[in-house]
């Protein structure tokens, strides 16, 4: 129930957050920071184990090492995009956060650009001729 333990802690978190907003913002938002650090290093088998998994497929599957790594690297610019933005948020700076979303999706866009080649230059050896 790993769940039940993260939901304990965000409730307790938040309760500390309300209180430090208002007297301390700073400290806020330290805490906000150390709350994600502890998220993510509470997931990191996790996500250890799904990387284990997707390259055990990847290698029964014969498929091409490169588009698994490529995968990988969008999902890490996702998820760290979106963990930036939130700090920025917490921090009251929204206009940071849109900034730091905008980069993440252009960053993905251009590690998706060679799947994506890759994909037309299979459809179009198929298409007849």
């Amino acid at each position: 129930m790993e769940i039940a333990q993260i939901v304990g802690m965000a409730l307790i978190t938040t309760m500390l957050l309300m209180i430090l907003r208002q007297q301390k913002p700073v400290m806020a938002i330290m805490l906000s920071l150390v709350f994600g650090v502890m998220i993510f290093m509470f997931l990191m088998d996790k996500m250890a184990a799904i990387v284990n998994v997707m390259q055990e497929l990847a290698r029964r599957a014969e498929m091409n090492y490169f588009f698994l790594t490529t995968i990988l690297k969008i999902l890490g610019v996702a998820y760290l995009g979106e963990f930036a933005a939130a700090i920025c948020q917490d921090a009251g700076e929204h206009a940071v956060a849109k900034k730091v979303e905008f980069a993440a999706k252009i960053i993905i866009a251009v590690l998706a650009l060679p799947i994506m080649i890759a994909i037309l230059d299979s459809l179009m050896e198929l298409m007849p001729r």
